[in-house]
Protein backbone atom coordinates (compact mmCIF):
# COMPACT_ATOMS: atom_id res chain seq x y z
CA UNK A 1 0.00 0.00 0.00
CA UNK A 2 1.06 4.14 -0.56
CA UNK A 3 0.15 6.76 1.15
CA UNK A 4 0.76 10.09 -0.64
CA UNK A 5 3.02 12.20 1.39
CA UNK A 6 3.04 15.25 -1.48
CA UNK A 7 1.53 18.62 -1.02
CA UNK A 8 -2.34 18.93 -0.69
CA UNK A 9 -2.48 21.89 -3.16
CA UNK A 10 -0.28 20.09 -6.00
CA UNK A 11 -2.61 17.31 -5.12
CA UNK A 12 -5.79 19.23 -5.72
CA UNK A 13 -4.28 20.82 -8.85
CA UNK A 14 -3.64 17.45 -10.40
CA UNK A 15 -7.40 16.53 -9.48
CA UNK A 16 -8.71 19.51 -11.55
CA UNK A 17 -6.58 18.85 -14.19
CA UNK A 18 -7.76 14.92 -14.42
CA UNK A 19 -11.21 15.76 -13.66
CA UNK A 20 -11.24 18.34 -16.75
CA UNK A 21 -9.96 16.01 -18.97
CA UNK A 22 -12.28 12.97 -17.92
CA UNK A 23 -14.35 11.75 -20.57
CA UNK A 24 -16.34 10.22 -17.38
CA UNK A 25 -16.70 10.18 -13.63
CA UNK A 26 -17.45 7.85 -10.86
CA UNK A 27 -18.13 9.36 -7.81
CA UNK A 28 -18.01 6.64 -4.97
CA UNK A 29 -19.50 8.50 -1.92
CA UNK A 30 -19.29 6.71 1.90
CA UNK A 31 -20.14 8.08 5.42
CA UNK A 32 -17.30 10.31 5.94
CA UNK A 33 -19.05 12.76 2.45
CA UNK A 34 -21.81 13.35 4.70
CA UNK A 35 -20.10 13.66 7.97
CA UNK A 36 -17.96 16.01 5.90
CA UNK A 37 -21.17 17.84 5.19
CA UNK A 38 -22.32 18.22 8.57
CA UNK A 39 -24.17 14.74 9.44
CA UNK A 40 -22.57 14.78 12.90
CA UNK A 41 -24.25 11.53 14.62
CA UNK A 42 -22.46 12.86 17.81
CA UNK A 43 -21.83 15.90 20.31
CA UNK A 44 -23.62 18.80 19.90
CA UNK A 45 -26.02 18.00 17.09
CA UNK A 46 -26.75 14.83 18.62
CA UNK A 47 -27.77 16.42 22.24
CA UNK A 48 -29.39 18.91 20.17
CA UNK A 49 -32.23 16.91 18.75
CA UNK A 50 -31.90 13.66 21.83
CA UNK A 51 -31.30 15.13 24.82
CA UNK A 52 -34.54 13.49 26.49
CA UNK A 53 -33.19 9.83 25.26
CA UNK A 54 -29.76 10.58 26.35
CA UNK A 55 -30.64 11.13 29.42
CA UNK A 56 -33.04 8.22 30.20
CA UNK A 57 -30.93 5.82 28.80
CA UNK A 58 -27.39 7.32 28.78
CA UNK A 59 -26.42 7.21 25.32
CA UNK A 60 -24.32 9.63 23.33
CA UNK A 61 -24.48 9.46 19.30
CA UNK A 62 -26.87 8.39 17.33
CA UNK A 63 -26.01 5.04 16.10
CA UNK A 64 -26.31 3.63 19.81
CA UNK A 65 -29.92 5.08 19.94
CA UNK A 66 -31.14 3.26 16.71
CA UNK A 67 -29.79 -0.86 18.54
CA UNK A 68 -31.29 0.14 21.48
CA UNK A 69 -34.39 -2.49 22.33
CA UNK A 70 -37.00 -0.10 23.40
CA UNK A 71 -39.40 -1.40 25.71
CA UNK A 72 -42.52 -0.39 22.75
CA UNK A 73 -43.12 0.62 19.27
CA UNK A 74 -44.01 3.45 20.31
CA UNK A 75 -40.85 4.22 21.79
CA UNK A 76 -38.92 3.29 19.04
CA UNK A 77 -40.87 5.20 16.13
CA UNK A 78 -40.04 7.98 18.57
CA UNK A 79 -36.48 8.04 18.27
CA UNK A 80 -36.56 6.71 14.83
CA UNK A 81 -38.99 8.91 13.30
CA UNK A 82 -36.59 12.30 14.71
CA UNK A 83 -33.48 10.33 13.31
CA UNK A 84 -34.99 9.86 9.70
CA UNK A 85 -35.84 13.59 9.52
CA UNK A 86 -33.09 15.11 10.23
CA UNK A 87 -30.92 12.81 8.28
CA UNK A 88 -33.22 12.57 5.56
CA UNK A 89 -35.29 15.43 5.18
CA UNK A 90 -33.45 18.01 6.42
CA UNK A 91 -30.81 19.71 4.81
CA UNK A 92 -26.94 19.29 5.00
CA UNK A 93 -25.45 21.45 7.15
CA UNK A 94 -22.63 22.48 4.93
CA UNK A 95 -22.93 22.71 0.92
CA UNK A 96 -20.57 19.83 0.31
CA UNK A 97 -22.78 18.01 -2.07
CA UNK A 98 -23.98 21.17 -3.60
CA UNK A 99 -20.13 21.67 -4.45
CA UNK A 100 -19.60 18.44 -5.44
CA UNK A 101 -22.67 18.74 -7.82
CA UNK A 102 -20.82 21.99 -9.65
CA UNK A 103 -18.09 19.92 -9.82
CA UNK A 104 -19.44 17.65 -12.21
CA UNK A 105 -22.76 18.90 -13.49
CA UNK A 106 -21.18 19.22 -17.33
CA UNK A 107 -19.39 15.85 -17.14
CA UNK A 108 -21.20 12.80 -18.04
CA UNK A 109 -21.10 11.61 -14.44
CA UNK A 110 -22.70 8.70 -12.11
CA UNK A 111 -22.66 8.27 -8.68
CA UNK A 112 -22.78 5.15 -6.38
CA UNK A 113 -23.03 5.35 -2.74
CA UNK A 114 -23.41 3.44 0.90
CA UNK A 115 -25.00 6.26 2.50
CA UNK A 116 -28.89 6.42 3.30
CA UNK A 117 -29.49 9.64 3.51
CA UNK A 118 -30.42 10.89 0.15
CA UNK A 119 -27.86 14.18 0.33
CA UNK A 120 -27.16 13.93 -3.18
CA UNK A 121 -30.43 13.60 -4.51
CA UNK A 122 -31.67 16.87 -2.32
CA UNK A 123 -28.76 18.54 -3.74
CA UNK A 124 -29.88 18.01 -7.47
CA UNK A 125 -27.70 15.32 -8.79
CA UNK A 126 -29.54 13.46 -11.96
CA UNK A 127 -31.87 10.59 -10.00
CA UNK A 128 -31.06 8.67 -12.59
CA UNK A 129 -27.47 8.68 -12.46
CA UNK A 130 -27.77 7.59 -8.27
CA UNK A 131 -27.14 4.11 -7.05
CA UNK A 132 -27.76 3.71 -3.42
CA UNK A 133 -26.47 0.30 -2.82
CA UNK A 134 -27.15 0.15 1.08
CA UNK A 135 -31.21 1.93 1.18
CA UNK A 136 -32.52 4.57 1.94
CA UNK A 137 -33.46 6.86 5.18
CA UNK A 138 -37.07 7.48 2.93
CA UNK A 139 -37.92 4.13 2.56
CA UNK A 140 -39.54 1.78 5.08
CA UNK A 141 -40.19 -1.98 4.25
CA UNK A 142 -42.14 -5.16 5.33
CA UNK A 143 -40.36 -6.34 8.15
CA UNK A 144 -41.12 -10.51 6.81
CA UNK A 145 -40.48 -9.35 4.34
CA UNK A 146 -43.99 -10.29 2.86
CA UNK A 147 -43.29 -8.94 -1.03
CA UNK A 148 -40.21 -7.14 -2.45
CA UNK A 149 -41.78 -4.15 -2.21
CA UNK A 150 -40.68 -0.95 -0.68
CA UNK A 151 -42.74 2.39 0.91
CA UNK A 152 -42.44 6.29 0.91
CA UNK A 153 -42.32 7.31 4.21
CA UNK A 154 -41.67 11.05 4.51
CA UNK A 155 -45.37 11.50 5.45
CA UNK A 156 -45.27 8.92 8.03
CA UNK A 157 -42.40 10.06 9.62
CA UNK A 158 -43.40 14.24 9.98
CA UNK A 159 -46.57 13.16 11.28
CA UNK A 160 -44.90 11.27 14.05
CA UNK A 161 -42.39 13.94 14.65
CA UNK A 162 -44.61 16.32 15.10
CA UNK A 163 -47.48 14.06 17.64
CA UNK A 164 -45.14 12.61 19.57
CA UNK A 165 -45.15 13.03 23.14
CA UNK A 166 -43.23 11.54 26.45
CA UNK A 167 -41.07 10.13 24.39
CA UNK A 168 -43.50 7.79 21.92
CA UNK A 169 -45.42 8.25 19.08
CA UNK A 170 -49.64 7.45 19.73
CA UNK A 171 -50.49 3.92 18.63
CA UNK A 172 -52.59 4.63 15.63
CA UNK A 173 -49.33 5.56 13.72
CA UNK A 174 -47.33 2.51 14.22
CA UNK A 175 -46.21 1.67 10.67
CA UNK A 176 -47.73 -1.62 9.39
CA UNK A 177 -47.19 -3.23 5.53
CA UNK A 178 -50.48 -2.73 3.73
CA UNK A 179 -50.26 -6.28 2.69
CA UNK A 180 -50.02 -8.45 5.41
CA UNK A 181 -49.84 -6.56 8.84
CA UNK A 182 -46.51 -7.02 10.27
CA UNK A 183 -44.60 -4.49 11.76
CA UNK A 184 -42.74 -1.84 8.74
CA UNK A 185 -39.10 -1.43 9.22
CA UNK A 186 -36.26 0.79 7.80
CA UNK A 187 -35.03 -0.31 4.32
CA UNK A 188 -31.48 -0.06 5.48
CA UNK A 189 -28.77 -3.71 4.28
CA UNK A 190 -28.43 -4.89 7.67
CA UNK A 191 -29.07 -9.02 7.22
CA UNK A 192 -30.96 -10.67 4.50
CA UNK A 193 -34.25 -9.23 5.01
CA UNK A 194 -33.59 -6.24 2.98
CA UNK A 195 -35.61 -5.33 0.57
CA UNK A 196 -34.25 -4.87 -3.21
CA UNK A 197 -36.83 -3.44 -4.68
CA UNK A 198 -37.68 -2.52 -8.41
CA UNK A 199 -36.00 0.90 -8.28
CA UNK A 200 -32.93 -0.55 -6.63
CA UNK A 201 -32.49 -3.14 -9.24
CA UNK A 202 -32.97 -0.76 -12.06
CA UNK A 203 -30.71 2.16 -10.25
CA UNK A 204 -27.93 -1.24 -9.97
CA UNK A 205 -28.69 -2.15 -13.77
CA UNK A 206 -28.03 1.73 -14.61
CA UNK A 207 -24.74 1.68 -12.87
CA UNK A 208 -23.74 -1.72 -14.80
CA UNK A 209 -24.67 -0.86 -17.90
CA UNK A 210 -22.81 3.00 -17.39
CA UNK A 211 -19.45 1.16 -16.52
CA UNK A 212 -19.48 -1.67 -19.27
CA UNK A 213 -19.88 1.21 -22.06
CA UNK A 214 -17.32 3.35 -20.43
CA UNK A 215 -14.72 0.44 -19.85
CA UNK A 216 -12.20 1.84 -22.43
CA UNK A 217 -12.52 6.02 -21.88
CA UNK A 218 -10.81 8.11 -19.70
CA UNK A 219 -12.42 7.58 -16.22
CA UNK A 220 -11.92 9.23 -13.45
CA UNK A 221 -13.06 7.07 -10.05
CA UNK A 222 -13.52 9.42 -7.54
CA UNK A 223 -13.78 8.01 -3.96
CA UNK A 224 -14.70 10.20 -1.06
CA UNK A 225 -15.11 9.32 2.87
CA UNK A 226 -14.99 6.18 2.04
CA UNK A 227 -13.58 3.88 5.00
CA UNK A 228 -13.25 -0.01 5.43
CA UNK A 229 -16.38 -1.37 6.58
CA UNK A 230 -18.07 -2.54 3.40
CA UNK A 231 -14.92 -1.64 0.98
CA UNK A 232 -16.24 -4.56 -1.50
CA UNK A 233 -18.59 -2.14 -3.18
CA UNK A 234 -16.59 0.57 -3.68
CA UNK A 235 -13.40 0.78 -2.91
CA UNK A 236 -11.82 -2.63 -4.36
CA UNK A 237 -13.95 -2.16 -7.36
CA UNK A 238 -12.25 0.99 -7.90
CA UNK A 239 -8.94 -0.57 -7.96
CA UNK A 240 -9.60 -3.00 -9.60
CA UNK A 241 -11.21 -1.05 -13.02
CA UNK A 242 -8.50 1.60 -12.69
CA UNK A 243 -5.59 -1.44 -12.69
CA UNK A 244 -7.86 -2.91 -16.11
CA UNK A 245 -7.51 0.75 -17.53
CA UNK A 246 -4.91 2.37 -18.24
CA UNK A 247 -6.16 5.62 -19.11
CA UNK A 248 -8.66 5.28 -15.64
CA UNK A 249 -7.63 7.47 -12.71
CA UNK A 250 -8.21 6.79 -9.05
CA UNK A 251 -8.57 9.71 -6.94
CA UNK A 252 -9.36 9.17 -2.75
CA UNK A 253 -10.43 11.89 -0.78
CA UNK A 254 -10.44 10.83 2.36
CA UNK A 255 -9.10 11.82 6.75
CA UNK A 256 -6.51 9.85 7.37
CA UNK A 257 -7.72 6.65 5.36
CA UNK A 258 -5.90 8.20 1.60
CA UNK A 259 -4.55 5.13 0.39
CA UNK A 260 -4.03 2.99 -3.10
CA UNK A 261 -2.10 -0.15 -4.33
CA UNK A 262 1.23 0.30 -5.37
CA UNK A 263 -0.22 -1.62 -8.76
CA UNK A 264 -2.15 1.59 -9.43
CA UNK A 265 -0.55 4.34 -7.51
CA UNK A 266 0.78 6.35 -11.16
CA UNK A 267 -2.71 6.18 -11.50
CA UNK A 268 -3.77 7.59 -8.38
CA UNK A 269 -4.26 10.68 -6.47
CA UNK A 270 -4.48 10.39 -2.82
CA UNK A 271 -5.57 14.17 -0.79
CA UNK A 272 -5.80 13.20 3.06
CA UNK A 273 -8.07 16.15 3.84
CA UNK A 274 -11.63 17.50 4.88
CA UNK A 275 -13.37 16.60 1.37
CA UNK A 276 -15.52 20.02 1.68
CA UNK A 277 -12.47 22.00 2.24
CA UNK A 278 -11.17 20.25 -1.38
CA UNK A 279 -13.62 20.61 -3.12
CA UNK A 280 -14.64 24.51 -2.15
CA UNK A 281 -10.99 25.10 -3.36
CA UNK A 282 -10.89 23.10 -6.63
CA UNK A 283 -14.41 24.29 -7.75
CA UNK A 284 -12.92 27.89 -6.70
CA UNK A 285 -11.19 27.80 -10.12
CA UNK A 286 -11.92 24.96 -11.93
CA UNK A 287 -12.52 25.30 -15.74
CA UNK A 288 -13.78 22.60 -17.89
CA UNK A 289 -12.08 21.75 -21.51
Amino acid sequence: MKQSTQNCSEQIEKLKKQLAQADAVVIGAGAGLSTAAGFAYSGERFMRYFSDFAAKYGFQDMYSGGFYPYDTLEEHWAYWSRYIYINRYMDAPKPVYDRLLQLVKDKDYFVITTNVDHCFQKAGFDRKRLFYTQGDYGLFQCSGPCCQETFENEDMVREMVERQQDMRIPTSLLPVCPHCGRPLTMNLRSDSSFVEDEGWHLAAGRYRDFICTRKDWRILFLELGVGYNTPGIIKYPFWQMTAENPQAVYICINYGETFCPREIARQSICINGDIGWVLHTAFSEIKFF
